[in-house]
């Protein structure tokens, strides 16, 4: 039985709060990027990478445009003290990007990682301890004041050994645990290390403030950030960065918010992979960013190519609703839905737009390497007349009538609640083609003949139930000619209310397509098309159907 008694808010609001970040719109400019794939991502596998994998692993990060990325704790484990020294002593570090390496406050483990690091052109050091109240208590049984010597100690030796080693090394530190920290004394550690480390405009040190584990609502972390970006000594010089965790799932939102409350710079992975539910992810951050306006200065251009390669080097698999880079994130299966984003991209196409408000599209799908054809209008039976009148139009260039439309959609969502499928577009084409072309029965249209007296006169040789006819009426026009010798010889009830007709190419020998719509004496629409070199023998077989649709349905 769940007893919500049990749990506590393990978290510490400020001392005093301004929330000033709440008076800020939106996101205006990309922090600084740090992607922890290759360290906090891979832990999380259940089969880490291997070198091979994480070596191409960081050679996409690269592509993408990352600066800053983490490539491993060299002091953990051999795999990853070699995946570094591949990297160095195979020169595949870009001059632009820098590495970054995790070691905790130990001087062995620091010691270690250093090692590690020789012949690095640029790296950042990142040391952290556990700060929280839990851990102190709980695991290392220690007061703050040791708990804080334990970061200084840290923060000490890191300054000597980058001194010995004559090396252009960039220092981090994190309170592991900041979210269960009370904020004055996180404030307390974090100024003793950069007491320590005197940082300077040209040698700036980030101080990293995690969710380790998410405790609170976002506008509680931001409260935190806030404080912290108020108490940091040396601010100006001092590269204020976020490690969100999705304990709660509101990692994005704890970024975000972060970033409003003072925040330069974020530690994430692609698609948020990391322990638990995962570490912030940066592709939606970037995305949400870009979707107003904002260039988040990584590319993302081609995600079917990111995604297919995150998926082979990690063995994760993209949930096809993932923000942005899910397969279906774009799709419309809605009729309503469907319908309104047809119509928003006529609108745009009509209008000549230069910015993006599609409904139901947060942005161009093109932007990122998406198609409209294939991931935006999908058909299956909760689609409508919108969506598959946007496919037989983009795919094969029909251009149904508003009513046809209709009609068409019914059709389509039958086939595919009796086959419980999506359907593709040639499916959908042929369901159209099945439906509403040639039809012949119980009517055939064998041959016309035309002859202008006052109007038409229409001479039509028909068929129905074996036997021939030859009829001859008069009309206003040729179908009209056409139309009522089939409803004067056979004693069919129906007006003639909708016909529309278009090329399908253009050029001399182009085909046409004619649609017609009559409507019977209950008020049904029939609907029937025909296609023909000829427009006016494609309006007679579109006729055609559309009696032999009434007939049926009379029956």
């Amino acid at each position: 039985m769940m007893n919500h008694n049990k749990y506590i808010r393990q978290y510490f609001m400020p001392p005093v709060r301004s929330m000033k970040w709440a008076e800020k719109e939106y996101v205006d400019h990309a922090p600084v990027w740090c992607s922890v794939d290759l360290r906090d991502g891979n832990q999380a596998l259940v089969v880490p990478m291997s070198l091979e994998q994480k070596v191409q692993f960081f050679q996409l990060l690269v592509k993408i445009g990352f600066k800053e990325i983490e490539v491993g704790f060299p002091a953990a484990s051999d795999t990853e003290y070699q995946f570094l020294r591949t990297l160095i002593e195979q020169d595949l570090i870009p001059d632009d990007v820098t590495i970054q390496v995790l070691t905790q406050a130990r001087e062995h483990i620091i010691r270690k990682t250093f090692e590690a690091l020789e012949g690095a052109k640029h790296a950042i050091v990142h040391v952290y301890n556990s700060t929280s109240l839990a851990q102190r208590e709980q695991v290392f049984h220690k007061s703050k004041e040791e708990i804080l010597q334990i970061a200084v100690e840290g923060a000490k030796l890191l300054k000597e050994l980058a001194e010995e080693a004559h090396a252009n090394y960039r220092f981090e530190y994190s309170p592991e645990s900041f979210t269960g920290t009370e904020i004055d004394y996180a404030a307390e550690v974090c100024n003793a290390v950069l007491d320590i480390w005197q940082p300077t405009a040209d040698n700036k040190a980030i101080i990293n403030l995690p969710s380790t584990v998410q405790m609170s609502m976002p506008h509680v972390y931001a409260s935190q950030i806030e404080y912290m970006n108020d108490h940091l000594k040396y601010r100006e010089n001092v590269v204020l960065s976020l490690h969100p965790h999705n304990d709660r799932g509101c990692g994005i939102s704890d970024a975000e918010m972060g970033i409003l409350a003072g925040a330069d710079r974020i530690e994430g992975t692609l698609f948020g992979n990391g322990e638990r539910t995962g570490n912030v992810d940066i592709i939606t951050l970037a995305l949400n960013m870009y979707a107003q306006g904002v260039d988040p200065e990584l590319d993302f251009s081609d995600m079917p190519y990111i995604t297919e390669h995150y998926e082979e080097y990690t063995g994760m698999k993209v949930d096809e609703r993932s923000p942005y880079g899910g397969g279906l994130v774009f799709a419309a299966f809605s009729g309503s839905h469907q319908d309104a984003i047809a119509k928003g991209m006529k609108y745009r196409e009509e209008h000549k737009c230069d910015t993006w408000t599609v409904p139901y599209l947060p942005i161009d799908p093109t932007d990122i390497g998406r198609s409209y054809d294939a991931d935006v209008i999908r058909i299956n039976s909760q689609s409508g007349k919108g969506g598959v009148g946007y496919i037989l139009e983009q795919h094969y260039g029909l251009k149904l009538p508003k009513k046809m439309r209709e009609a068409m959609g019914y059709a389509a969502k039958g086939v595919s609640d009796e086959l419980h499928k999506e359907l593709q577009p040639e499916e959908i084409f042929q369901i159209f083609k099945n439906t509403f072309e040639n039809i012949t029965e119980p009517y055939k249209i064998e041959e016309v003949h035309f002859k202008q007296h006052n109007g038409i006169i229409a001479e039509v040789t028909a068929t129905c139930g074996g036997k021939t006819s030859v009829i001859v009426a008069s009309g206003n026009g040729r179908l009209n000619a056409v139309s009522n010798a089939m409803k004067k010889h056979f004693r069919l009830e129906y007006d003639l209310v909708t016909y529309e007709e278009h090329a399908l190419e253009q050029s001399s020998s182009s085909r046409a397509i004619a649609y017609v719509g009559i409507r019977d004496k209950q008020g049904n629409l029939h609907w029937g098309a025909g296609l023909d070199v000829d427009i006016i023998r494609a309006s007679i077989d579109a006729l055609l159907t559309a009696i032999n649709h009434l007939a049926v349905h009379n029956k």
